[in-house]
């Protein structure tokens, strides 16, 4: 039986003129962010499965490429569950495993740390445009500081990114996961079903306000719960000022109904805002986005994605998650982050196609075969001297069909040829 030649479905191999734009977009996201201060770490990809199933990463926690145990540890005759069979899994996002570097060596690490993370994650996921099963991500997180600085800080950095990355006009959308629990308070959702109608209320843009409402009754909610988000959603889609119209809303609201006060919350996304606002460095817009949820368990305060014109998907996205730290050492930290989607992003600049700007002079000798040993010798130091000027030089055996040849060099960014010829 012949070996396949095709990668595992969901994952990719990728060719050089695209390993090109990757290595670039790399090194731009990485000077971008240490320009602003965050510090590259690295954690393993394969992490403790009691940590990536701590209810902390929502549905990704069902998408986990488990491990088998390994040597005496792997017992399959006598194995019951799953748990008798793995002991750990590939990690799926990039988060998880930093907040259990940092309660590993808080005491070795700067107050606050701003860290800066790039590697692959895993996800047995359905494939679809600009998403694989592995894919890297890039994060950068702030961990001890509990002021809006921290978002403040994640959402500019970003922008400057996006920025850099030829992107304009992009949205920046944010909420928080408080605004929600006091909407979902508001509208009659009791707190234990809190992350059952946010799970339905995050399908806003895929099937809309009535199909959100009609999911909400066929799990089990009120018709009365169901008619008091249409009011709601229906009076914040008829303004422009949405946060202001929530605010009016929910103030008349938690005179009855404490659990529905969220003025200190709303106040503190209006800062991040305009903070943001006044500091941004390229054009784009941050907009209140009442519908935004975010999958992930561990959020508990702002949240935010970003949101590029023509990939009708999420670019980027993050929030605060001040009590993760807390599930391994038994003390919150304040901590939030963002990361960026790296493989969406290489999709949009391939489509788009996006040529490294400033690269070097990039010159191939084409060497004809029966070249003696001595005239070998001088292309070589001929190749050395060029390489030692800076510019890039490949040396290679000349093919009979030198256009094919050419133009396969030519789109992996070769621009100069010169030929040696035996005789």
């Amino acid at each position: 039986m012949a070996l396949t030649k095709n990668p595992v479905t969901g994952m990719k191999d990728i060719l050089p003129q695209e390993m090109v734009i990757r290595d670039y977009v790399i090194g731009l996201i990485k000077s971008t962010y240490e320009s602003f201060g965050y510090t590259p770490i690295e954690t393993p990809v394969v992490e403790s499965l009691g940590n990536l199933l701590s209810k902390q990463g929502g549905d990704n926690e069902k998408l986990i490429f488990k491990v088998l145990k390994r040597g005496e540890k792997l017992k399959i005759g006598e194995a019951k569950t799953e748990e008798d069979l793995s002991d750990s899994g590939l990690r799926y996002d990039l988060t998880v495993p930093l907040v259990r570097y940092y309660s590993a060596h808080a005491a070795q690490l700067p107050k606050p740390f701003k860290a800066l993370q790039i590697g692959p994650v895993f996800r047995a996921d359905r494939p679809q445009r600009g998403r694989f099963r592995e894919f890297y991500q890039c994060d950068i997180d702030i961990l001890g500081d509990g002021t809006n600085a921290a978002e403040t800080d994640l959402l500019l950095a970003t922008s400057t990114l996006m920025g850099r990355l030829g992107f304009d006009g992009f949205i920046l959308h944010i909420n928080d996961r408080r605004i929600l629990k006091a909407m979902a308070a508001a509208c009659g959702v009791a707190q234990a079903d809190c992350d059952k109608a946010f799970i339905i209320l995050d399908k806003m843009d895929k099937i809309g306000l009535d199909g959100v409402l009609g999911e909400m009754q066929e799990n089990g909610f009120s018709c009365d719960c169901a008619d008091t988000f249409r009011a709601l959603f229906t009076a914040l889609n008829e303004t422009g000022d949405k946060l202001s119209a929530l605010e009016t809303i929910l103030k008349a609201k938690c005179e009855t109904l404490p659990e529905a006060n969220a003025c200190e919350e709303i106040a503190n996304l209006r800062s991040i805002i305009a903070n943001v606002g006044a500091a941004a460095t390229v054009d784009f817009e941050i907009r209140f986005d009442p519908t935004l949820v975010r999958g992930m368990g561990y959020y508990t305060g702002p949240i935010f994605e970003v949101e590029l014109a023509g990939l009708g998907a999420a670019s980027g996205g993050g929030g605060r998650y001040d009590e993760l730290v807390g599930k391994f050492t038994g003390q919150n930290v304040p901590a939030c982050g963002i990361s960026v989607g790296f493989e969406r992003i290489i999709t949009i600049l391939l489509e788009n196609g996006f040529t490294v700007p400033g690269q070097r002079e990039k010159t191939a000798f084409l060497v004809e075969k029966g070249v003696s040993e001595e005239k070998m010798a001088e292309i070589r130091r001929e190749a050395a001297r060029l390489r030692e000027s800076g510019a890039d030089v490949l040396v290679t055996v000349m093919n009979k069909n030198k256009k094919f040849q050419k133009d396969q060099l030519s789109q992996e960014g070769w621009t100069e040829f010169r030929e040696f010829f035996a005789r």
